[in-house]
Parts: C-alpha cells; structure tokens; sequence
C-alpha cells in the first residue's frame, strides 16, 4: 500500500500533482466536506503533511496524527506551524527555503517601480479612457524617479540582499536594518528603524520577523515622509495597517506597494481605492518557475521524511 499523505493546500503545477498520485495516497483535506470526520477515522495512519505558510498546521491537528514523520510548508513562513511541539515530538518541519529569493525580489522591485511611476494609476486613466477627454499632460501628476533613490531594507536575508542587488544595479544607495550589522555587507548599517526611514526615499519590508508585529507605524511612516514610499513583500503585520491607511489618505507618504496585508485577503477599503497605493494578492512567488522549484524541495522532504531521514530542508532538530 501506497504511503498516506495529508495535503491542505493546493498545489499548481499539474506535474507535481501527478507525481505525487503515483508515488503516494494523497488526502487533499481542502476537498473534503466533513475533514474533522476524514482525520478522526485515518488520521493515525497519515505520515506526511503538505501545507502552505499561510495555512500551516495547528497543534490540535497535529495531535490527531500519531505516526506523522515529516510536515512539508510549501512556502518559507512557519509561523502557522507550532515549532516547539514539534521539536518535542521529533518531528521534521521543512520549508522551501532559498526557492522563492529571485522573485520576492523582482517583485518588491517592480512594486517600487510601479508607486514610484503610478503605473497602475495611469494604467487605468488610458483603460478608462480619460487621456482621450483630457489630453493635456497636466491631467496625470508627474511621478517620481526611482533610480538613485535612497532604498532602507528591513530584514537583511535571503530576499533584503536580493533587493540590494537590484535596487543597486538603479544606482540607489542601499541602508537596511536587522537584529545586528552584517560584517559581509558593505551598505549602511542603521540600528533604528525610525532613522531608516527618516534616511530613506523607500523602506522595503524584507523581513521575516515571525513574531514581530505593527513594527511599521505613525512615526514610522512620518519620518518615511510625504515624498517616502513603503513596499511590503514580507509579512502583512509588520504594517500597523490603520496607521498606513491614514498616511496614504492624508498625504503623510507618497505611496506604498503591498505584496502582504494583516488579514487576508480582506484588505482595508482605504488602501483598495487609493490610487497611491500598488497592491498584489500575496503573489511575490507565484511564477512557474518558483513554485515548482518549491514543489521539487515539498517532494524531496516527503520522500526524505517518509524513508526515515532527517530531511535535508528541515527546521526542526
């Protein structure tokens, strides 16, 4: 018999899919209409889990599955997987770590780019046709050059070093803050993250910072600026998002690309109909080529976990 894996999310690319049919018996538990019936009767004979980071797994789930060996997070964020309890148990959690660093990046990039110029904006005033009833240049406010901009990044990993590079290659000087100064980085080290953004033409949210919450407030915001942009492809709870709402509105910052909201996918009606504001629906890996690149590193878990090996991608010890 086929090994029994839980699935509680979707996973897009139709190779990886069947793959997974062939190699194991798959339990996709967001198809199913009574999942609290599916794991009282079979839980006990489950040995993997696939999830998202958005979705994770909670304890009381995780209690259900006695003879679990390994649960794989499609994704980087472990925050909705109770680490600790599975350290206890000896249980490997892996991520995808690594696999998603190029296209986070382009994106925090391209919403950067896209603020500073008000594509999206302009995008609509020639959809709806308004250039063709008000012709005149003066009709669409100049916008704002990014290249040589100041770029301050929260959190130097994987993705913050990543947007460095890019935001370099624009002639931009690069400052960012962390827990500590980065001896292999050559960029501005500022400890505060209010200074950063009094330093900076744009803060870039890079950080994981799991735990970390509304970290990017009022006197953040107003030391970014009425000239200052905010671009978020980290975590939606860094951004205290009343505070964000009322600096857009009331013209404290000159705009903001977000990639990640607090609540998804309910996004606060004053960042939706601003036009000063670029927003994606938590998308920054969601190219073919990344997700199936974190798809392979799902499949080498579960196959790892489930022979009894420490996978290689593990976070837990």
């Amino acid at each position: 018999m086929k090994p029994q894996v839980l699935q509680l999310n979707p996973i897009l690319i139709p190779a990886i899919n069947e793959e997974l049919a062939s190699l194991y018996q798959m339990h996709k538990l967001f198809e199913m209409s009574d999942p609290a019936a599916f794991l009282r009767e079979h839980g006990a004979a489950v040995g993997a889990v696939i999830t998202g980071g958005h979705t994770g797994i909670s304890r009381e789930m995780l209690a259900q599955l006695p003879n679990l060996k390994v649960v794989a997070v499609n994704g980087v964020g472990t925050d909705a997987v109770d680490l600790a309890y599975c350290r206890a148990r000896g249980l490997p959690v892996t991520a995808t770590i690594g696999a998603l660093t190029e296209d986070v990046a382009d994106l925090a990039i391209g919403l950067l780019i896209a603020a500073c110029r008000n594509l999206c904006a302009v995008d609509r005033f020639v959809r709806d046709g308004q250039w063709e009833r008000q012709p005149s240049p003066a009709a669409i406010p100049l916008a704002r050059r990014f290249s040589g901009m100041r770029v301050g990044i929260v959190g130097m990993g994987r993705v913050g070093r990543a947007v460095a590079v890019r935001a370099a290659a624009f002639g931009c000087r690069i400052l960012y803050t962390d827990l500590r100064r980065m001896d292999d980085i050559e960029h501005a080290f500022v400890p505060d993250l209010v200074d950063l953004a009094r330093q900076s033409d744009a803060l870039v949210l890079c950080a994981a910072a799991d735990k970390a919450e509304g970290i990017v407030n009022a006197a953040v915001l107003d030391a970014l600026g009425p000239r200052g942009y905010l671009v978020n492809v980290a975590r939606g709870r860094l951004v205290n998002e009343t505070d964000l709402a009322a600096a857009i509105e009331a013209g404290r910052i000159a705009g903001a690309g977000l990639d990640v909201f607090v609540d998804e996918p309910r996004v606060p009606a004053a960042l939706r109909q601003s036009d000063r504001t670029t927003l994606q629906a938590h998308r920054a890996s969601a190219t073919w080529e990344t997700r199936e690149a974190m798809a392979r590193m799902v499949l080498d878990s579960v196959a790892q976990g489930l022979a009894g090996q420490r996978p290689a991608l593990s976070l837990t010890t």
